[in-house]
């Protein structure tokens, strides 16, 4: 793979070692020169072997300092629930006839979610919502009756993530915008939920490596121990 001078010289201010926290997003920001506006991404290498179902790590966080992207929700109800989501702010409601659309190809939403009683139903969408990432999962939040507040959680920076098969974690954290306060403030947030959703089966250390990088900028690594000492309080 051929590296552009753009990325040699950006990879050339990163150095081989763990940076502290806010070293590491206050470079994140400097290595940010693409033409458009970058997010920030984290990729988590953990000690798990999905492979195993007690060994899975699927769940949401809510970042405090929101995305900065806003993202489109479709909602699969029926019935009142179908008023409740518009009325809620979703962007595409429907029930079975939204159902049929997918199926068709519509895909016109970064976010699903659907009532439980829907589920039969969606289920025959597997094929299509499943390799994208989009499938309902009571897990990943998506799957409720309770759609204003999943909504709206949702909408404000709440996200859905899993570990993939290799035990890599990879999650959007903001965008290189943000005060790289912020961004520290969300990273935190993401640590704490991916400590407190340990898989029962994770074995041995279960933080091996976290980089941090701009959608186009070079990979920096993260001091993990500094970022789990860190009180909230001493970032906000």
């Amino acid at each position: 793979m051929k590296i552009s001078k753009r990325l040699r010289e950006l990879q050339a201010k990163v150095e081989d070692r763990s940076y502290q926290p806010m070293d590491a997003l206050q470079l994140l920001k400097e290595t940010a020169t693409a033409k458009f506006p970058e997010s920030a991404e984290a990729h988590i290498r953990l000690g798990i072997d999905p492979k195993y179902t007690d060994q899975q790590l699927r769940t949401t966080v809510a970042l405090p300092k929101g995305t900065g992207q806003s993202i489109r929700v479709a909602v699969i109800a029926r019935g009142e629930k179908v008023t409740e989501a518009s009325n809620s702010g979703a962007d595409l409601v429907g029930s079975e006839e939204l159902i049929a659309e997918i199926q068709k190809g519509m895909m016109d939403f970064d976010l699903l979610i659907a009532t439980p009683d829907m589920m039969p139903q969606v289920a025959k969408l597997g094929k299509l919502l499943g390799p994208r990432g989009l499938m309902p999962s009571p897990k990943g939040g998506t799957v409720t009756f309770d759609l204003a507040q999943a909504i709206a959680e949702f909408k404000a920076g709440k996200l859905e993530f899993r570990a993939d098969r290799t035990g890599i974690v990879h999650v959007l954290f903001g965008k290189v915008a943000f005060p790289a306060e912020d961004l520290l403030i969300n990273l935190k947030a993401l640590q704490e939920t991916i400590d407190r959703n340990r898989p029962s089966g994770a074995k041995g250390r279960y933080w091996r490596t976290m980089y941090v990088s701009a959608t186009m900028g070079p990979s920096i690594q993260i001091d993990i121990s500094a970022l789990r000492d860190l009180k909230l309080g001493e970032v906000a």
